[in-house]
């Protein structure tokens, strides 16, 4: 597979639909990973408070996911 379809991929909800939820958690789980690799090989401070809000968003972005459920609409599309 291609990144392109890797991305796509998990771009979409349970439905197949693209969600902001998932756009903004690999957002969260991106801007994570660079204010670590920032943190641990480049020496530049990242408060604290910021790194447990962005993995806060990023466990809410996953409750809400498991929480979710497809839809009858979308099931019966496929």
């Amino acid at each position: 597979m291609k990144i392109k379809d890797i991305i796509h991929q998990l771009l979409k909800d349970k439905d197949g639909n693209f969600s902001l939820r998932e756009l903004f958690t690999m957002l969260y789980v991106l801007m994570s990973i660079v204010s670590w690799i920032g943190q641990q090989f480049f020496e530049v401070a990242v408060p604290e408070y910021m790194f447990y809000a962005f993995i806060s968003m990023v466990g809410a972005g996953t409750f809400g996911y498991s929480l979710e459920r497809k839809s009858k609409i979308g099931s019966q599309r496929k």
